[in-house]
């Protein structure tokens, strides 16, 4: 009695040890969830100007910094807006689709020269007299146009192409595309340029792209590199969030769920006792294994196989009776079954290793030849072993 007092607590105090680590495991998924999805992990990669790595822009900022040109990172719209109040600068921006058409274009008419690094068809429409993109190529290009900075460049690395609108230059054409939009409009210039393939640390060293770099950014004393940010959007113009794009059953439907797969799993996770240990039968008839393999192999229709089986059994026998070594190949058992009977080799091979049944009625044509083989040589050395 005491034995199985004292088995309940320790029952109970791996039931509770569990039930811990499943609550510990929920609170650390639901910690590292939270920090990919509210933001405790940012990337800084893709043209960003603070970033070493392949697709970042480093490079191009501290080379514009050494000509003598004051680069300033603006990482909101705010921060943009005060860097360009006062001041006769070249704006670099990726495309911001949080920005509204007009926030657009006020933001870019502060600017002398605006520099797209990461176009796409609404800037370059709002911006560039209805320009949109193209198709896409990886090789250099000639810069064939009247355009200071790729004129002085001679040739680039074009990636994204795009089509040209109205009053629009085109540079390094493919096709009747372009690597590089240009659009000129009282001393205020707006270029488009494809910069994953032209501006980042892995893409400036090759041809001219950094001599293309220094042109188009290098065109002013102040260079403010506008890195758009999810605020910055127009009052009362911020995306939908997800619960404003899905109906108001859904979020009770996912918490219902929930609490069901949970009742669920404290239901089906309930322990009766501890595990007891049943006997199972240890033996089993030879008779039953013998049928049950060879209803599997009538079942394949595998009379090869089947053979092979019987093969292996008979050679293991023979091998026993003529006394030879347990790892004797078979060719060389039937060499000796040959030899002891005084029989043709080639057919003691075709029935202890070659012929191929085809057929059931082969099958049990090759097995009676098999068993008449076997009972040869038993009778062959119990002959020799008889004294006269």
């Amino acid at each position: 009695m005491s034995a199985v007092t004292a088995a309940r607590p320790r029952s109970r105090g791996r039931a509770a040890l569990g039930w811990i680590a499943l609550v510990v495991g929920l609170l650390l998924v639901s910690l590292v969830g939270g920090l990919f999805v509210y933001g405790g992990y940012t990337e800084r990669a893709l043209l960003d100007p603070d970033s070493a790595g392949p697709d970042g822009t480093r490079a191009v900022v501290r080379v514009i910094e050494q000509q003598g040109v004051r680069v300033i990172v603006a990482r909101d719209r705010p921060a943009a807006e005060r860097a360009l109040a006062g001041a006769d600068a070249t704006l670099v921006m990726r495309d911001a689709p949080m920005l509204s058409d007009d926030a657009l274009r006020e933001l870019s008419s502060r600017a002398r020269h605006v520099v797209l690094v990461e176009p796409r068809s609404r800037a370059l429409d709002v911006l560039m007299n209805g320009s949109s993109l193209g198709g896409f190529v990886d090789d250099t290009a000639a810069a064939d146009c009247a355009v200071a900075a790729p004129d002085n460049a001679r040739t680039a690395r074009v990636g994204e192409l795009l089509v040209a609108g109205d009053g629009v230059t085109g540079c390094f054409p493919v096709g009747s595309e372009f690597g590089l939009l240009s659009l000129e409009d009282g001393g205020r210039s707006v270029t488009a340029l494809d910069g994953l393939s032209t501006l980042t640390n892995s893409t400036l060293p090759r041809e001219g792209n950094a001599a293309l770099a220094l042109g188009v950014l290098g065109k002013t004393d102040t260079l403010v590199w506008y890195v758009p940010a999810p605020a910055d959007a127009d009052p009362g113009a911020a995306p939908p969030t997800l619960s404003d794009l899905t109906p108001p059953w859904v979020t009770p439907a996912i918490a219902l769920l929930l609490l069901s797969a949970l009742t669920a799993a404290i239901w089906r996770g309930r322990r009766f006792g501890p595990l007891v240990t049943e006997r199972l039968p240890v033996t089993v008839r030879a008779t039953e294994t013998t049928e049950g393999r060879a209803r599997l192999y009538a079942t394949a229709r595998d009379a090869p196989h089947a053979l092979d089986e019987l093969r292996r059994a008979s050679r293991t026998r023979l091998v026993r009776l003529l006394g030879l070594a347990a790892r004797t190949s078979p060719p060389d058992v039937a060499d000796a079954v040959a030899e002891r009977l005084g029989a043709d080799r080639s057919r003691v091979r075709g029935i202890l290793v070659d012929d191929v049944p085809r057929t059931d009625r082969d099958l049990v044509a090759a097995a009676d030849r098999l068993r008449d083989l076997e009972e040869s040589v038993r009778v062959a050395v119990r002959t020799e072993g008889t004294p006269r």
